[in-house]
């Protein structure tokens, strides 16, 4: 590709992107191909001679399209958000064209001095405490590995990295907590059967009492408890586990605490939301997603520890080809966790922070907190509908209920949200709580508004009214 036809192209391509981005709800918001659509209406055979670029754009906008779930639409209350915006995504075109590996500061030292910048200044809008330094990871299931394997070596005086674990070393985490801490786990060689799930609160928060209560049983049996990680905003319902009780207890015991705040830990740019973090300063490591609820193209986790040095010892290596002249005096990001090829995500969150500023970012937040509440009013006023979990955020619990026995509930919800979905207007997710199957309405994306919040709702009592004219079952 000549440099002409790259220009024309790329012109042609960053308008698709602004029409794409401008005509979001044209499209259903989950894909509706079915499993092999997408490969049967592609070519399967690698072409021996290139295509021409005006062929391959043609396929991707024929057969890549349709098969895509579109994460930026406004009507989007899935999961969480994996946001992004403007000017991330020109950033990332500048980051692409760089093409720079940002292993360490030599290689790039634009690219390590502006991660040093951008994370302080999520440091200081979070308000986590000035010790604590920073480096971007790609993803908190990442981050939370990190941590585990930094809370490995601390627990065995930096000899497990030597000679691997010898005795057992225990974690302990909610019983809400995300998947990526037993993962974890199974990676960094605890091994799964020395998770210690502790039980929760009526809110889904972890209970403290029980925490201590299962740390001390572990060390009066001869083992290690080596890490609690604790979650401000759980996945299912977030849920904020209380750092202050767990913190001061991990400090009694000598147990590295490390925090997931993925999705919620942006909130806290909010001074009426700091109180998701009391009791960080007794945190040992945490992490939060700027890719979630920052406005920044996937990937960018922000991770931020109050010992560097403990983790640099467990992840530095120091090969010959590696060694430069200014190793000394600067910050190799290679030695700060698990990949020695990085990518410049800096650059992306650096453009978001300065375009956006923080009053930007901070009416956003607060604009999807209100109308997290103007949907929980609606499902507090309706007969049909119940809310499982407090809404602190931009997160409602909720579900259908009739009055039947959980079992016939828990049936009902789940192909009342398969009616909804099927709509292709919203997607919802599901997750259970304590055993009840509960639809989620995750207010994030960038995009939504008042619109497109009515509209779900009334989409789901239209729905409702449907399924409760015909006996409580679905035609």
């Amino acid at each position: 590709m000549d440099p002409d036809e790259f220009r024309r192209y790329g012109h042609l391509f960053v308008d698709w992107v602004a029409d794409y981005l401008e005509g979001m709800e044209r499209y259903p918001v989950c894909s509706p191909v079915k499993p092999g659509d997408v490969r049967g209406g592609l070519s399967l055979e690698m072409p021996e001679k290139g295509d021409a670029m005006e062929t391959i754009f043609r396929d991707f906008q024929d057969t890549i399209i349709p098969g895509i779930t579109h994460w930026q639409h406004p009507s989007w209350f899935a999961y969480f958000p994996a946001n992004n915006s403007p000017p991330s995504i020109l950033a990332e075109l500048l980051t692409a064209g760089l093409g720079a590996q940002c292993m360490v500061w030599k290689t790039s030292p634009a690219a390590a001095e502006l991660e040093e910048l951008v994370l302080e200044w999520l440091r200081d809008m979070l308000g986590l405490p000035v010790g604590m330094s920073g480096v971007i990871q790609d993803t908190a299931s990442t981050a939370t590995l990190v941590a585990l394997l930094t809370a490995r070596e601390r627990a065995t005086a930096y000899e497990s990295n030597k000679r691997g674990i010898k005795i057992p070393l225990l974690v302990y985490t909610s019983e809400e907590a995300h998947s990526s801490v037993e993962k974890g786990v199974k990676i960094a060689g605890y091994g799964k059967d020395n998770i210690r799930y502790i039980p929760t609160d009526k809110d889904y928060a972890m209970i403290p009492s029980e925490l201590e209560r299962a740390i001390i049983k572990d060390k009066e049996q001869g083992s290690c408890p080596a890490c609690v990680v604790a979650t401000v905003g759980t996945t299912s319902s977030l849920a904020m586990d209380p750092l202050v009780g767990i913190g001061k207890i991990c400090k009694e015991h000598g147990v590295w605490l490390h925090v997931d705040a993925a999705f919620a830990g942006t909130a806290a740019i909010l001074p009426e939301k700091k109180w998701i973090l009391d009791g960080v300063e007794y945190v040992d490591s945490f992490v939060f997603n700027p890719h979630k609820w920052m406005l920044t193209n996937f990937d960018c986790s922000a991770y931020f520890v109050s010992d560097p040095a403990s983790l640099i010892r467990t992840f530095e290596i120091h090969p010959e080809y590696l060694r430069t002249g200014q190793d000394a005096v600067v910050k190799n990001f290679r030695d700060w966790g698990i990949q020695l090829g990085r990518r410049f995500r800096a650059l992306k969150l650096w453009f978001v922070l300065r375009s956006y500023g923080l009053e930007g970012l901070q009416t956003m937040v607060r604009e999807h907190i209100r109308l997290a509440q103007y949907f929980k009013e609606r499902v507090d006023e309706h007969e049909l509908f119940e809310l499982m979990a407090p809404v602190e955020l931009s997160l409602v619990c909720f579900r259908l209920n009739n009055g039947g026995n959980e079992s016939d509930l828990n049936l009902i919800n789940e192909e009342f949200l398969a009616r909804i979905n099927q709509s292709g207007k919203v997607f919802l997710t599901h997750t259970t709580l304590k055993g009840k199957y509960v639809l989620r309405m995750a207010i994030g994306s960038r995009t939504t508004g008042q619109k497109q919040v009515r509209e779900a709702w009334e989409l789901i009592v239209t729905a409702a009214k449907e399924w409760s004219g015909t006996d409580y079952s679905f035609p």
